[in-house]
């Protein structure tokens, strides 16, 4: 009985040390040649929190990484990926980011590539919703926090001190960071004086180190199984076509896929929500984006690009006008987040493509708050303009 059970136990022991065992460039030489190309527009949470796909693509100068959220993953004929695609651009669009990602964890993942960001143009799409009046929280940070990155920021020694001490300091506040004696040990050592801290640090570093090793490992292994297959809407329809065509062409394909309600929303999404709209009318009353502790943790993001030397396109995505109306979120409360937003953008000399006059336009948004068909038009133009060198991207389509 004992013999029967111990045989197993051995088996997955040393299968286990094995697999660690193996050096990883031998895992990196079983990575498929073709694998940055598949996890382009895979939105794989694996390639996010990772390092390995990351650091080829910075290395690459076909790619043009695309950084946000959810919006990211509405897919349809008009989105970058399809547009730039079917049209033969010189460079094919890396998507980064799924529901959930915010600032702090944006900050996080420039961080591990901080010093492949000199000189690369990349886009960077911002949601209004980031700046609720409490920032984010654990339900957005958790599922998107890289413990992998997290580790590593402990041991950069490429970004500016106070810089990383500030970014340290908002992670310590997270369940994730809190509950890692190990890392919240050695992040706390930076933030102190106190001997006995700094020495506990230097006890665990070690630790943390080798901790760090079987994370990359991990990743490798993660690279080399392969991600899963967006459904895109595949289209030729946008090759050949003005922007002004190509908006009317959204117009069109918006107007067939948003007949049931008066918000422009598709009649998918609508019917998702079309049972609460009683008690969503008026339930924003008095809200705002205007106060956010979101703020800071954007301009740590910022001051990360601009220390690397990076050269980010940013995109300031609206809000449908008209659900927002309805649930009488103030205009007020909207545009101050407009106006603060490019403000601190434009401080620190980057460029934004400022959309927010398009709230009431038939189809730009997809649904309450996402960019769509028509959106994605505009968007296609501001970053042909950005990445053609155009000195001023434009915001409009002539």
């Amino acid at each position: 009985m004992k013999k029967a059970l111990f045989s197993p136990i051995l088996i997955a022991f040393l299968g286990l040390v094995m697999i660690i065992g193996i050096p990883n460039n031998w895992i990196i030489n079983m990575i498929p040649k073709n694998r940055v190309a598949q996890a382009a527009t895979e939105l794989n949470p694996f390639m996010f929190q990772g390092k390995y796909i990351q650091d080829k693509m910075l290395e690459d100068p076909r790619y043009l990484p695309i950084y946000g959220s959810s919006e990211l993953a509405r897919l349809d004929r008009f989105h970058p990926n399809n547009y730039f695609q079917e049209t033969g651009a010189d460079f094919t669009p890396f998507l980064v980011g799924r529901g959930g990602m915010e600032s702090l964890i944006h900050f996080l993942n420039f961080s591990e590539h901080a010093q492949q960001l000199k000189g690369k143009k990349l886009v960077f799409v911002l949601s209004p919703q980031w700046f609720q009046p409490e920032g984010t929280d654990e339900t957005h940070f958790v599922p998107n926090y890289s413990s992998l990155q997290g580790y590593d920021l402990a041991f950069n020694k490429n970004i500016n001190p106070d810089l990383k001490k500030k970014a340290m300091k908002r992670l310590l506040q997270f369940s994730p960071v809190q509950n890692d004696p190990i890392l919240s040990t050695m992040y706390r050592a930076e933030l102190t004086k106190d001997p006995w801290i700094k020495r506990e640090s230097y006890l665990v570093r070690p630790i943390a180190f080798t901790y760090r090793e079987l994370l990359e490992k991990k990743d490798l292994y993660y690279t080399l199984a392969g991600g899963f297959s967006s459904k895109r809407d595949i289209s030729p329809s946008v090759k050949n076509k003005s922007w002004t065509e190509l908006a009317e062409q959204a117009d069109r394909y918006g107007e067939k896929r948003a007949t049931n309600n008066a918000f422009y929303i598709s009649n998918y999404q609508y019917d998702k929500i079309r049972k609460l709209l009683p008690s969503l009318k008026n339930s924003k009353t008095g809200a705002s984006y205007g106060e956010s502790p979101e703020y800071d943790d954007f301009e740590l993001v910022l001051d990360l690009l601009k220390d690397s030397g990076a050269e980010p396109l940013f995109i300031s995505v609206p809000v449908n006008g008209k659900w927002y109306d309805y649930t009488d979120f103030p205009q007020e409360g909207r545009t101050a987040y407009y106006d603060r937003i490019k403000k601190q953008i434009e401080a620190n000399d980057f460029r934004v493509a400022d959309f927010s006059n398009h709230e009431y336009d038939p189809y730009f948004m997809k649904d309450t708050i996402h960019i769509g068909w028509k959106g994605w038009v505009y968007v296609d133009k501001a970053i042909k303009d950005f990445y053609d060198g155009h000195e001023n991207t434009s915001v409009a389509l002539e």
